[in-house]
């Protein structure tokens, strides 16, 4: 066995010795193959850019023909946020925050942001896909073995081959490919024998699949579908924003909340300390004194509840923002004073024309208007596979010479013609699928319709919802007025001893009542009237943050 393996061996090392002959056409041609499929090696790395780069395009593409963003698109999370410098302790608390600064912060945070943003990006990977699939689509391989009988090595071989392939609209698959072979027996020194071939075949439905409608049907879907998720993600972010705002506007209200009643508690402690030394001086009764005390510990209980609430809904932000719990938040000054001053704006939208101009703008309706009709495909779809099919194919191959790789006696070349018929015998899963089709599409209809009816519904809500907050504004603004008169009345009475005590606090309630209900309608209308603009699709998000102008507004 040892000697057999030595002689072997002896073999491997004079074969290695042989004079090499001077490089010939195979080799050369062996030579550039590999150096292409070398070259054609990417890492991980330069796949994703390479994702990245096809993705984002088609994503910013399809945003700007559909006028929605700014152009500029990313699903990368941003370096330096505000939750990782909180993490890193870079900062203790928030700079003041405004609407502005809590949308850029929920956007940079945001799970939910984050993740519409990669349904988007995923969107846009899909379509690749297909448009690779449209396409030529080459492809290379390379081999090397060696063959033997128990220990000794007989002979090795070797090759290379490249290919092309291509679906055509029409349902035509072009196909070729050339390869290039070495074989070299090791028991001999007659050297390499190289071998190359070449064929193509083309491949071309009659009946079933034939139709460009029918094959493009799935880069039809593709395209569709990313403009849906273009829409999905522009009508998130607005209704997102929205949000944002109705969270920020609710806690600076509760904030305006405590402030009122730390300031109708401070009133009770003077008033129940100016009691007391009214009594001490026999000029109120004990029980004067009494009634102001009892409303002093009820007002400390009531602000100690409303304190735990700003608390409970400040860190219920701070988790929306995306912020840790432990986060001090700062907020601007006015944040209430710049809503509204005298009299709220009334908006004057005729119920009809709003509800055209909202079937005519919003995303969402345009999504589902829009699947109803791709069901529709579905189901022409669905009933060419219950076509008969019948299939033509032509296919070719020429194989040169043993040791002449680049001589081919076209005489010996081989060739097939074939036509495969299909007849719809049993189409029990295609009858099937298109009996799904057809229930699919009366549920798109039907989607379209819910969808057409709930928004009219929406906008009769919003309407009366606006209006009645204008009217809520204006009843409480009086009523704070008439509240402070009648303690500044109350006041002067008490003074005078023309009033007991239970009059002024009547009236510091009723204050402190209005000073809230005031607050809660001006946000409620703030709120509604940005629903409604939301729901109109008038509204508008950018770095200045949400805008909206009923200017816009016209007849579709």
């Amino acid at each position: 066995m040892l000697s057999r393996f030595s002689a072997q061996s002896e073999r491997g090392r004079a074969f290695l010795r042989m004079p090499q002959p001077s490089p010939s056409k195979p080799i050369l041609l062996a030579g550039v193959v590999l150096f292409a499929l070398g070259a054609a090696c990417k890492g991980p790395a330069d796949y994703r850019a390479d994702a990245d780069k096809e993705a984002l395009a088609l994503v910013e593409t399809r945003r700007a023909k559909l006028a929605l963003g700014d152009g500029s698109f990313s699903i990368e999370p941003p370096a330096g946020s505000l939750r990782q410098r909180l993490l890193a302790g870079e900062v203790a608390e928030t700079e003041p925050l405004g609407l502005v600064e809590c949308l850029e912060i929920a956007a940079e945070n945001s799970r939910d942001y984050q993740r519409r943003k990669e349904d988007l990006y995923l969107s846009a990977l899909d379509l690749t896909l297909e448009h690779w699939r449209f396409g030529w689509q080459p492809d290379a391989s390379a081999d090397a073995r060696v063959d033997g009988v128990g220990d000794e090595a007989q002979s090795t071989s070797g090759g290379a081959r490249l290919s092309i392939d291509r679906l055509l609209g029409n349902g035509m698959r072009i196909a070729g490919d050339i390869g290039l072979g070495f074989t070299r027996s090791l028991l001999a020194s007659d050297g390499w024998h190289p071998v190359s071939d070449f064929g193509g075949s083309i491949t071309m439905p009659l009946l079933a699949g034939s139709s460009r409608a029918i094959v493009e049907e799935p880069l039809t879907q593709a395209e569709r579908n990313l403009v849906y998720s273009v829409r999905t993600f522009e009508r998130f972010r607005r209704t997102f924003a929205v949000d944002v705002a109705t969270r920020y506007y609710r806690l600076v209200q509760q904030y305006d909340a405590v402030g009122n009643q730390e300031r109708n508690y401070d009133s009770l402690v003077l008033l129940r300390e100016r009691n007391e030394e009214l009594a001490k001086a026999g000029r109120l009764s004990d029980i004067d004194v009494g009634q102001a005390r009892q409303d002093e510990l009820s007002s400390k209980n009531s602000l100690l509840g409303a304190r735990e609430r700003l608390a409970n809904q400040a860190d219920d932000f701070k988790l929306f923002l995306g912020l840790p719990v432990e986060t001090k938040l700062v907020f601007q000054e006015g944040a209430l004073a710049g809503l509204g001053g005298g009299e709220l704006e009334t908006i004057e939208l005729d119920e009809a024309r709003a509800a055209r101009y909202a079937l005519d703008h919003r995303l969402d309706y345009m999504n589902t208007a829009d699947q109803a009709v791709d069901s529709e495909r579905k189901v022409k779809v669905a009933e060419d596979a219950l076509r008969t099919g019948l299939t033509l194919a032509a296919s070719g191959r020429a194989t040169s010479d043993d040791g002449q790789p680049f001589d081919y006696d076209f005489g010996k070349s081989t060739w097939s013609l074939t036509a495969a018929l299909d007849l719809p015998i049993d189409k029990l899963p295609q009858r099937n699928t298109y009996r799904e089709a057809l229930v699919a599409r009366e549920a798109a209809v039907r989607a379209a319709e819910q969808s057409s009816d709930q928004i009219r519904n929406d906008l009769r809500e919003l309407l009366r919802s606006v209006e009645s907050r204008v009217s809520s504004y204006a009843i409480q603004t009086n009523a704070v007025e008439l509240a402070q008169k009648r303690i500044e009345s109350a006041s002067l009475k008490l003074e005078a001893g023309r009033a007991d005590t239970r009059s002024l606090l009547e009236a510091q309630r009723s204050l402190l009542d209005a000073q809230n209900a005031a607050t809660s309608a001006l946000v409620e209308y703030t709120l509604a009237r940005m629903n409604l603009f939301r729901d109109l699709e008038l509204l508008h998000v950018d770095a200045q943050g949400i805008h909206y102008d009923p200017a816009e507004f016209r007849d579709p």
